[in-house]
């Protein structure tokens, strides 16, 4: 799962400090949420925030500042006396603490005085409500004023129906290569080293942005740290409406297209939130259209973009069950990855394919169970051709190991039947408690927990054939055969590691494929050194076409790290990558050489009046590059990486 044990300075890490070693805290992380909705969602989502309510200087939380010791006993006490009956058992899906803790006190805040915790919460004082936010969070409630995003107004409030979606969903297309032409980028090597910033948006109570925009309608669609998704004017950054989710909106935005002009279109955006909901509000006005919770398991979370193709909505399943197994009272585990596909005007489920089948008392007793895990992270594949889908899977929580975890799988497209599967690494079974002193519900496999975070890409080589290409956090690429499953080669790039490897997304063109190495250091000793950087293979035979190992830049920075998590983009002349070490690079396809840098950490005024600033790059927010402009999500204080808050927005000057 996403993890690592550097991010202790930022607070929500705190409680799981205090009874685990550093690598558990680093082993804990993923893609994680839950199924309990914390906050009541917006039946309108039209905002009608005040753009002119005074601000502070800085939209950017400093979450060094301590709780005081009073309030977090107040608040220990409140959630052991009040709360731990549910968010320590599951009870009615509620979320483990370890899962809350994730949200901002702003948010658990709301929940128990007007959301769906209200009711529950009606028995604590207003002080008792501020205390257990803030000491499951371990951060201050409104500690700094929230800037308001800035309403648009004339002209640019209006939607363009002239353009529909600009891109085929969160892999750019159906085979998920994230790639866009160079004339529709319109980025070239020309006129690369031009690029300027145009505008900036700060996300209110954030730490990390890592929603990957979707273009349409002259509109830049995003989510964000605190649950609102924007959409904003591409040229200016006001935003056109807002929409209030449930919880963390990590996942990107997907908008169904619409005849070009046409007068009477309501398109719908899909995206999910770390509560495990999916989502569909009306594109034009953000008013919601459904919602669906994904899984009754109170660990579920959705991470991946959901997938439109040919009317049905593909949504991957995760779940941060693995980090909740830490806790030696846990009956660990239950939870069961799966694909779903959903009629995307309703929500409605046509058919849902587990990846691992359900979980059973084990041996010996003790509440344990198993088999579990096989979360799915990222987007599938579609292959129209072979009428297949491609899915990438995620390691068990808890023994006996299965046959479908850390596979590409392939699925029918009509049916969500197994047509074939791939493991690429057998037997691994891992969760948090196996990085503690007492080693609390670690199955005996113990690991290694080689995850496929990225989402797998259908990739035409220049042999004229197709292959199915998957990066792995084990540091380990691989070409599939997409008629049979077999494997026709693989290569190990990088080092790999519980926080990658090849981490969140790789994008291929012109016959070789892109990939991004992480290798931050994760306490655990390798086989061979750290290989941070970008690499480009053949996509037939996995040989290096170059390498671009990452210079560290960091010079002693806290939480910075060279290499790549999170996930590129790629035209056939250029590649986009946002960095572990804040700076966004631009490489040459044929060379590797780097045509532009930007630190992406530096101060910016932002449209909405405050100042904000962007750090390390990570998840499945690629830079998306499209008509000049170059639209860029920074921040990632998650898994021991350099928060931000900022969608940077640049264009060629």
């Amino acid at each position: 799962m996403d993890r690592s044990g550097w991010a202790l300075r930022r607070g929500w890490l705190w409680a799981w400090t205090r009874r685990a070693p550093l690598l558990a805290v680093a082993a804990l992380f993923a893609a994680g949420g839950a199924g309990l909705q914390l906050l009541s969602p917006s039946a309108s989502a039209q905002e009608t925030v005040d753009p002119h309510r005074p601000v502070q200087a800085d939209a950017y939380r400093d979450d060094t500042v301590a709780v005081d010791a009073a309030t977090l006993a107040t608040g220990e006490d409140v959630y052991r006396t009040v709360c731990s009956a549910c968010h320590e058992t599951g009870a009615n899906r509620a979320p483990t603490r370890f899962i809350v803790s994730q949200m901002t006190p702003d948010a658990i805040h709301k929940a128990l005085t007007e959301g769906v915790m209200k009711l529950q919460a009606s028995g604590l004082t207003p002080v008792q409500k501020v205390a257990v936010a803030e000491a499951l969070t371990k951060r201050k409630l409104g500690g700094v004023a929230a800037p308001p995003p800035l309403m648009c107004a004339g002209k640019a409030a209006a939607f363009d129906r002239a353009e529909p979606p600009v891109l085929d969903g969160w892999g750019f297309d159906a085979a998920n290569t994230h790639r866009l032409p160079t004339a529709a980028a319109g980025i070239s090597p020309a006129n690369v080293k031009r690029l300027k910033l145009k505008w900036a948006v700060a996300f209110p109570d954030a730490l990390r942005a890592r929603s990957q925009p979707a273009l349409a309608g002259g509109a830049v669609f995003i989510g964000s740290h605190d649950g609102a998704v924007y959409a904003l004017d591409r040229a200016t950054g006001c935003a056109r409406w807002t929409f209030k989710a449930s919880g963390e909106v990590r996942t990107g935005i997907v908008v169904s297209p619409w005849k070009a002009g046409d007068a009477k279109a309501a398109p719908l955006a899909y995206f999910g939130d770390i509560l495990g909901n999916a989502y569909a509000v009306d594109a034009f006005t953000g008013r919601l259209a459904w919602r669906k919770t994904m899984d009754p398991h109170p660990s579920t979370t959705v991470t991946a973009a959901p997938v439109l193709h040919n009317g049905v909505l593909y949504v991957s399943v995760s779940s941060l069950e693995e980090a909740t197994a830490g806790n030696a009272a846990y009956g660990c585990c239950t939870f069961r990855g799966s694909v779903a596909a959903l009629d995307p005007a309703t929500g409605a489920e046509k058919w849902r394919t587990y990846f691992v089948p359900p979980a059973k008392p084990l041996p010996g007793g003790g509440g344990r169970m198993g088999p579990s895990g096989v979360a799915i992270w990222g987007s599938v594949a579609i292959d129209d051709k072979r009428r297949q889908i491609y899915v990438t899977t995620g390691d068990n929580y808890s023994s006996p190991a299965s046959d479908m975890s850390d596979a590409i799988v392939a699925l029918d497209l009509a049916t969500g039947a197994v047509k074939w599967a791939y493991q690429a690494q057998p037997a691994d079974a891992w969760n948090g408690g196996c990085s503690g002193a007492e080693k609390a519900n670690c199955p005996q496999e113990n690991g290694p927990d080689f995850d496929f975070g990225a989402g797998p890409i259908l990739a035409r080589a220049t042999d004229g054939r197709d292959y199915v290409v998957a990066g792995q956090k084990s540091g380990i690429a691989y070409g599939v055969d997409p008629d049979t499953g077999k494997l026709v080669w693989k290569q190990r790039i990088g080092r790999g590691g519980v926080v990658g490897g090849i981490h969140f997304g790789l994008a291929t063109a012109n016959g070789l494929a892109f990939v991004p190495v992480s290798d931050v250091p994760d306490g655990k000793t390798y086989d061979i050194p750290a290989q941070p950087g970008l690499y480009a293979v053949d996509v037939a035979h996995g040989t290096y076409a170059w390498k671009a190992p990452s210079a560290d830049v960091c010079a002693g920075r806290k939480l910075c790290h060279p290499g790549y998590s999170g996930a590129i983009s790629t035209t056939p002349d250029l590649v986009f990558a946002g960095s572990n070490d804040g700076h966004l690079r631009i490489y040459d396809t044929r060379t590797g050489a780097v045509a532009w840098d930007m630190d992406t950490t530096g101060e910016v005024t932002t449209v909405n009046g405050v100042k904000a600033h962007g750090g390390s790059m990570g998840g499945g927010a690629a830079p998306v590059p499209y008509g000049g402009m170059l639209f860029v999500p920074s921040g990632y204080g998650f898994a021991g990486k350099m928060p931000g808050n900022v969608l940077l927005a640049y264009g060629v000057d």
